[in-house]
């Protein structure tokens, strides 16, 4: 993959000490949080965080950074639909109701 699938991201790291503490630039919006699972959407497409207690301890959207403690069990990127994807997805929505 290369850096153009991603939009030019710049600044997008994820930091993650001792399964316990995580730390993330480059977040541009909370989806979702509870205790199990956090999505946030980031520079490089909306990302998926599981594991036991989290929390969110910090969180600054102006500069993009969030920060969560609890135990990590899983993360995950999934890419956010651009361009003729999302319309023809949006479409067959429509179609399908």
């Amino acid at each position: 993959m290369d850096e153009s699938e991603f939009g030019g991201a710049e600044g997008h790291v994820v930091t993650i000490t001792n399964r316990e503490q995580v730390a993330i630039d480059g977040v541009i919006h909370v989806d979702s949080f509870d205790d199990q699972e956090i999505v946030v959407d980031t520079d490089l497409g909306t990302l998926s965080l599981k594991g036991e207690d989290l929390h969110i301890k910090q969180l600054n959207l102006d500069d993009g950074y969030l920060e969560i403690e609890g135990v990590v069990n899983a993360l995950s990127y999934s890419l956010r639909a651009k361009g003729r994807g999302a319309k023809a997805k949006s479409l067959l929505e429509r179609i399908l109701k």
